[in-house]
This record gives structure tokens, sequence and C-alpha cells, in this order.
């Protein structure tokens, strides 16, 4: 039976290198198995049904290893070949966003025979835990989006709904920041195609904290039964499950490969949720925030979660 460890990206004094965690240890992936490409996580991910069982195996044989909490940990996944994003994929959350811009939407996308809906973010955005983010100057509106986060290991096209999930790698959490003050170039017509503006509202520098680890997806045998919480400065902002998703991952993943090939370390960002407490919608205008991530279920919850330091430029 094989140890359960996970997957990060950290700062060694030799750069920046792969890290397996097992317990409250790091230890380098590539020396400890003796495989120079799996120094990066991407590396790991492009050979992952020959990774698996040599994770394992290493895992079985630590010894030693850098202290966890002295560790300086980046994105799980520096940097992603692609990151796919689900637009409101959650009920709540869809009728938040009908709410802030007084529209009408179905309560029910699937009874209108409707598919899972993605945009793109930069996979230059992503950063990592404990990273320190200016908010982008062209914006007065910034928000977070907690999402559980599939990290693709497999290629996958035109696959099923019912092998989707052999074709991730792992989990791990991601805070879709959004500029909704960026969303749409108000001095346009709401008639153009060029109105929306969705590279300034999703894609600015820091725009995806991603992490602080992959959890092997052998290790979630249910990745719709996951509780995540997002918190603003202590203050609990997000709690929810993915057992709310509108569109499971599996149907996700079965979709996006209708339309393009997922590559490993492809990541698809799987919907967030409602907002507590919200009101008419508060945002990151404050000199600077702490936003924190707790995923609960199967492996994902750890000792750090994520945590990022949001400040003005």
């Amino acid at each position: 039976m094989s140890l359960d460890y996970k997957l990060v990206m950290y700062q060694a004094a030799q750069g920046l290198r792969a890290g397996l965690v097992l317990d409250d240890a790091v230890f380098d992936v590539a020396t400890l198995t003796g495989n120079a490409s799996y120094s990066t996580t991407v590396g790991i991910l492009g050979d992952w049904d020959a990774a698996q069982p040599a994770l394992e195996l290493a895992a079985r044989k630590t010894n030693g290893g850098l202290p966890l909490e002295k560790t300086k940990l980046l994105a799980a996944v520096l940097y992603p070949s692609a990151v796919y994003c689900a637009g409101a994929n959650y009920a709540d959350h869809l009728q938040e966003m009908a709410h802030a811009h007084k529209i009408q939407v179905t309560s029910d996308p699937r009874a209108e025979g409707q598919k899972p809906w993605h945009f793109l973010k930069a996979p230059r955005s992503v950063v990592g835990t404990q990273a320190a983010i200016a908010l982008p100057a062209h914006a007065q509106s910034v928000d977070w989006e907690a999402e559980l986060a599939a990290v693709i290991g497999r290629p996958a096209k035109n696959v099923t709904e019912r092998n989707a999930l052999e074709h991730v790698a792992g989990y791990t959490i991601g805070n879709d920041l959004s500029a909704r003050d960026a969303m749409s170039r108000t001095t346009l017509p709401p008639t153009s195609p060029f109105r929306f503006d969705w590279l300034s509202q999703k894609s600015f520098d820091g725009a995806c904290p991603l992490g602080p680890w992959l959890v092997p997806a052998k290790q979630i045998p249910n990745p719709q039964s996951l509780s995540i919480k997002l918190w603003v400065n202590d203050v609990l902002k997000q709690d929810s499950n993915t057992s709310k998703m509108i569109f499971t991952i599996a149907e996700q993943i079965a979709f996006l490969s209708t339309r393009i090939t997922l590559y490993p370390g492809d990541v698809i960002l799987t919907g967030t949720f409602v907002q507590r407490a919200r009101g008419d919608y508060d945002y990151l205008n404050l000199e600077q925030y702490l936003l924190d991530m707790s995923p609960t279920g199967g492996n994902l919850s750890g000792v750090a979660g994520e945590r990022c330091e949001i400040f003005k430029s």
C-alpha cells in the first residue's frame, strides 16, 4: 500500500525544485528518484504514468528532508501549459453574478441543454502560496474566487465522462482573482463584440494563486465531495462543497477535450461558489489583505492551506 504524499514546487539553495511532501518534511524529487527530469512538477506531470510508481517507491525510502514549516513553497505547477476556468459553475454563484449585473439567468442550465463554459487565464498569472500580489493599477474592484483545480496528467482528446478522471494527475486549490470593473469597456456599445475585456479582468500579474501542493488523484476517491473555504483578513467569505457544482469535473474534462486536446500540466479551475455576507459586493480596496483558503476532505487538507498577501500597487 502506497504512502500518501503531496507534490510541491519549493525554493531550494540550487533554485526552484519539485518536492515530495511526506508528513512534515520536503524531499527533492529528482534526487530521490534519480531522474533529473523530475526537477519540476511540470516535468513529473509530463511523465505521469512512469512517475507515479517511482514516486510511491521514493516515498518509502525517504530519510531526513527539509522541515516543511521552514520551506518556501511556490505554486503547485510552475508554469501550467494552460489554465482553463469554468464560469458560473455553481448555481448560487450564477445567481449572484446575475444579480450583480442585473440580468436574468436560468437556475438550471442543464434543463436548457447548455454545456460547460470556460475561459482562459494566462499561465504566467499563476503565483504560489504566500505570494505577495499587487492589485492591478487599472482596477478598483478586485475580488476572490476559491476553486478546486484539476491538473491533467495524461493527454485527453474526445474522452468520455466515464473515463475523464483517468486523465487527472491530481488536485490542488486555486484563486481566480478578478478585476470586476475591468470586465467591459464601457465606452463601447453593449452590442459590440469588443466590449468585454477578459484579459484585463482575469489575467493581471498574480491573478491565479495556485497551491501549495498537488495531491495525487488516487488519494482523492471522490473529488465531488470536498469542502473549500476562503477567508479575507480572518473573515469567512466563502464556504461550500464541490458536490454543488453544476457540471462535474468529469463533464468539464470531457467537454473541453472535444474542443482542444488537454495536455499534462494543464490546469482546470472548476468554478467558484457564492460569497458569504457580501451585501452589495465588497472588494479588495484597503491597503492590505490576507487571503486564506483551506480545502478539506480526502488529503487536500494540510498544514499550510493557501495564504496570499494582497496590497495596493
